[in-house]
């Protein structure tokens, strides 16, 4: 390196001088800063990457080329790093992950040099954690990296869950927040440097995610009760309590999560929902976050979705070979309306995906509109709903007919507009697929015609609906053959049954006696009688008693099956279909 005076000579950057420039320049205002400054403290992460994240600066090293629009031109430095004590309060990674060297401690002041002046708004955050002033002095890039050449590798750090911001997840409200942040993610950017009172809080949310997916849960659930915090995971369809923190820890809890999902940390009074991407393990996860306010404080969902699962045909599910062959002639018609039925969280988002796997091909256009997202299919073109912005269900649904599409999935119908385009969508050429809440296949007509849409044009559009409950399967570890009852001889209507399958509960299923889940199903096919049903306005009971006179087996029925091959339990059978 070149010769050049001590490093305690060099000029040392100015935060006021920056923050002046970054303004003139359109940049940030300084309500912005204070927001990143809050992000700063509770993520430990870069100060250019959280302002990438906002949607102040297009990436991360924007920063050094604005060395010179802030008006901070780079120095050399000539004299190698001193003894600095103070430094050593913090792990070599967070330094090197914020682009700071130390480089001279003197009388309680500690000298750092960046490659990026907008460190300098990290100085005061890492100073109450080195109990000293500190000052920062810009230098050329090769000086920086050279002087790392000669550092000790930072040692490893135990694997933990990281965090990605999913790409259109919009930035944090850019406000000033004056909310404590002790307890967002840890990036993989950058190590943690957090202080001792927020590292128990990291490994706490990160223990919860990491916990979650060793035990195959769908959703974990934080809610605050009076004198407790509870915690639960759903497991298979069902919730589990689990070893809940104290408490005074709900806030902290909380406002780490919201962080993490690009919400407002200061905003308790309304419903905020987020998304986020995790690895776990090693697995990539998509997690939906809700908030609601609650009489005891803030309750939160987080509703995880495991990217590395392949999508799951309905032969896997459950869906007997003959309704199988069924539902694929109905999916393959050129034109009409197909329906999937049942409650949330019945797997219908999942049926509706591998309808679209077996029509996705290279001949076909296929566009989905969605609330969210929730897997990326290769050779869709898949629609977000942003409600906030006027881009509902009907608008995506209208534009999307301009652009001359074979197939179109519709997330949900809700309401009578999007029940009517999605008719005329079918009377005109295209296949429409979508799903209602409705508790059995019939309902779904009848809820259509409720919804506004004329009898003729239900019966003229709608090819087939699919009904469909998710339960538990026994646990194959667990296992055992026992005397049936009178009640399940009952219920089977087989009095000659002597035995059944249950289960023990063992460590593998934690005592539950069950082990994933499997489909039960209802179709029904849109027959000519059914069609002369639904115009003259027929009761779900008419319309299910003539579909049955056809062949279409019900949701207890399918499950009467599914417990004489032993997969399941008349108790959970019961836990989903109602009596028919």
């Amino acid at each position: 390196m070149a010769n050049a005076a001590s490093p305690m000579m060099m000029v040392p950057l100015r935060a006021e001088t920056i923050l002046s420039r970054l303004r003139e320049l359109g940049i940030a205002t300084p309500q912005q800063i204070e927001q990143a400054k809050q992000e700063l403290a509770s993520t430990q992460e870069r100060f250019s990457v959280i302002l990438v994240r906002q949607g102040l600066l297009r990436d991360a090293e924007a920063g050094r080329r604005l060395a010179v629009q802030l008006g901070s031109m780079p120095q050399r430095l000539g004299a190698p790093p001193g003894e600095t004590p103070a430094a050593q309060q913090i792990p070599a990674a967070v330094w090197r992950g914020h682009r700071l060297l130390p480089v001279q401690q003197d009388e309680g002041k500690l000298l750092l040099a960046t490659d990026d002046p907008l460190s300098v708004f990290a100085l005061e955050f890492f100073g109450r954690r080195c109990g000293c002033s500190l000052e920062a002095v810009l230098v050329h890039e090769q000086d920086l990296a050279s002087l790392w050449e000669h550092q000790p590798a930072p040692s490893p750090e135990p694997a933990r869950p990281t965090l990605q911001r999913p790409p259109d997840r919009p930035a944090p409200v850019a406000a000033a927040v004056t909310a404590p942040g002790p307890v967002t993610p840890k990036p993989s950017a950058a190590p943690s440097a957090a202080p001792d009172s927020d590292e128990p809080i990291i490994q706490l949310v990160d223990s919860m995610f990491s916990e979650a997916v060793r035990r195959r849960a769908s959703d974990i659930h934080i809610e605050a009760g009076m004198h407790q915090l509870r915690v639960r995971y759903r497991i298979d369809g069902v919730l589990q309590d689990v070893n809940s923190p104290p408490k005074a820890l709900h806030g902290s809890v909380v406002s780490r999560i919201k962080i993490m999902a690009g919400l407002n940390i200061a905003e308790k009074r309304l419903p905020q929902d987020g998304r986020l991407q995790l690895s776990v393990e090693g697995r990539p996860m998509d997690v939906r976050v809700s908030t609601l306010p609650a009489t005891h404080g803030e309750s939160v969902v987080l509703r995880l979705l495991d990217r590395s699962q392949p999508i799951r045909g309905l032969a896997e599910m459950g869906l007997l070979a003959d309704e199988q062959r069924r539902w694929e002639e109905l999916i393959h018609r050129p034109h009409g309306m197909v329906l999937v039925t049942g409650p949330t969280g019945s797997g219908k988002t999942t049926t509706l995906y591998g309808a679209l796997s077996l029509l996705n091909q290279p001949d076909r256009k296929l566009i989905t509109v969605e609330d969210p997202v929730e897997y990326q299919l290769s050779g869709v073109n898949q629609v977000a709903v942003k409600s906030g912005i006027g881009l509902s269900f009907a608008a995506a649904l209208r534009s999307m007919l301009r652009q001359a599409p074979d197939v179109i999935m519709v997330g949900e119908i809700r309401d009578q507009e999007t029940a009517q385009i999605a008719i005329q969508a079918a009377l005109t050429g295209h296949l429409v697929l979508s799903t209602l809440h409705t508790n059995d296949a019939p309902s779904a007509i009848t809820r259509l015609i409720d919804m506004g849409v004329a009898p003729f044009l239900v019966a003229s559009t709608v090819q087939g609906v699919l009904a469909q409950r998710l339960i538990r399967r026994i646990c194959p570890a667990c296992r055992i053959t026992d005397n049936a009852t009178e009640e399940e001889r009952q219920f089977l209507g087989e009095p000659q049954v002597q035995q059944v399958i249950r289960s023990n509960g063992c460590e593998k299923c934690h005592g539950t006696g069950f082990f994933g889940r499997i489909g039960i199903f209802e179709l029904l096919a849109v027959s000519d009688a059914v069609r002369q049903l639904i115009v003259t306005k027929a009761t779900a009971s008419a319309l299910r008693a003539t579909a049955a006179r056809e062949g279409m087996r019900g949701l207890r029925v399918d499950g009467c099956a599914k417990i004489r091959e032993g997969v399941t339990t008349m108790p959970e059978v019961l836990r989903v279909v109602t009596e028919e």
